[in-house]
């Protein structure tokens, strides 16, 4: 038996004036998801348990079978997962965006995606400059990389208040610093950062450029390192994950999928998309499990981009979902799983909690005949999970009609 699960990150939404109130996925072309939903089954899952933040960790963590309430540590220890960073018992890990600022507003937190081979020698550079003993900063992917502080649990540095640099674009700096007990130490660090990022030739160059420059770290995403029981362990199959970013790839390794890397797949708009749907199936042909993950969806949500987004999930639907369909529609040993983690609405440019829609299609899936893979066809479906991490338990072991 094969599971293929494929995770458009952010692809829900709000309805639109521009669309005629429907949602991007309303408007969007997705005759392969359309298929799932109408010879299949629609459902809807709340990812984001109450009380936590609307985070794509917290949200694919749901979606891999683990409660987020039990198993949550923090986004920064997943992606040092990825990194081949090991935390020791007292460590906490930071996710460190670098953004751009002007004056005290935050303007991009992504410092136009600044690409990976000048955001590596800015890391390198933070970490001679920034570096002290128990600091260090680690390169990752475009503008997503780590700090680590050795011992920092002593100072309850996972307890400090940081805000996602996302939800704050256009808004001031000051006011949404870290905050807290001992939050002094990752402001400074942040301040610093912004002085010697200034005077760094990669930023001329991108100014000269008519780019946003890096010239702010953006502490947030704390945690220590997790303890999670394998998915082998948990649901009795084997596999992979497949994803450009770091998070969701170190989430893979944490609990035992091999991370398939894909050498066209950027995190962003232009990712190999088809390239990451060849992979899975490669992959399919000596396990039973594969989670692919794609950004691109979600970075158009906070980017505000309503025609990217629905170009992203369009793209998604041929390149990623009909590559596979195309693969196993006529095959009986298959389930496969579509769903966005969590909404990411271009009018708010940030994720938020409702729940998502979701579609399952193949072996012991009675079709329902929904018209289409929509956030308002699926709340026609009676099928709803309250509690997120109980979807994969119904996708592997009981979803039988």
């Amino acid at each position: 038996m094969k599971y293929v699960v494929l995770v458009g990150d952010g692809m829900a939404d709000y309805p639109i004036k521009e669309l005629g109130e429907r949602t991007p996925l309303e408007a969007a072309r997705t005759p392969n998801m359309d298929f799932i939903a109408g010879t299949g089954i629609l459902g809807r899952v709340k990812t984001i348990p109450a009380d936590m933040t609307p985070a794509s960790d917290v949200a694919n963590l749901s979606i891999l079978g683990y409660d987020p309430a039990r198993f949550y540590a923090g986004r920064g220890p997943l992606e040092a997962a990825n990194l081949g960073i090991e935390l020791s018992e007292g460590d906490v890990a930071f996710r460190c965006n670098l953004v751009t600022v002007s004056g005290d507003t935050l303007v991009d937190y992504s410092s136009g995606h600044i690409s990976s081979k000048e955001a590596s020698v800015l890391i390198h550079y933070l970490d001679q400059r920034l570096g002290a003993q128990g600091v260090r900063f680690y390169p990752g992917v475009s503008y997503r990389h780590l700090m680590v502080v050795s011992g920092g649990a002593k100072d309850r540095l996972e307890e400090v208040k940081c805000t996602p640099p996302h939800d704050i674009i256009g808004q001031g700096v000051s006011a949404h610093l870290p905050k807290g007990e001992n939050a002094q130490m990752l402001i400074s660090l942040m301040e610093e950062s912004r002085a010697a990022l200034d005077a760094h030739e990669v930023n001329h160059v991108r100014l000269d450029l008519k780019e946003n420059p890096a010239n702010m770290i953006w502490l947030w995403g704390q945690g220590k390192k997790p303890s999670m029981p394998s998915f082998a362990e948990r649901f009795g199959v084997s596999g992979s994950v497949i994803s450009a970013v770091d998070l969701i790839k170190g989430l893979g390794r944490i609990i035992g999928l091999k991370v398939i890397n894909v050498a066209g797949a950027t995190g962003y708009y232009d990712t190999d998309y088809k390239g990451k749907a060849k992979a899975a199936l490669a992959s399919l042909e000596d396990n039973d499990f594969v989670f692919l993950h794609v950004e691109a969806p979600d970075e158009a949500g906070h980017n505000g981009d309503l025609r990217e987004k629905i170009a992203a999930i369009e793209r998604f639907d041929k390149l990623v979902v009909g590559t596979i369909l195309g693969t196993y529609k006529r095959k009986r040993n298959f389930r496969i799983l579509v769903l966005p983690d969590h909404a990411t609405p271009v009018s708010l440019r940030t994720h938020t909690a409702e729940p998502v829609c979701f579609g399952m299609f193949g072996k012991d899936i009675t079709g329902k005949g929904f018209a289409g893979f929509s956030e308002k066809e699926a709340a026609n479906s009676q099928l709803f999970f309250e509690k997120g991490h109980e979807l994969m338990e119904y996708f592997i072991r009981g979803c039988a009609q």
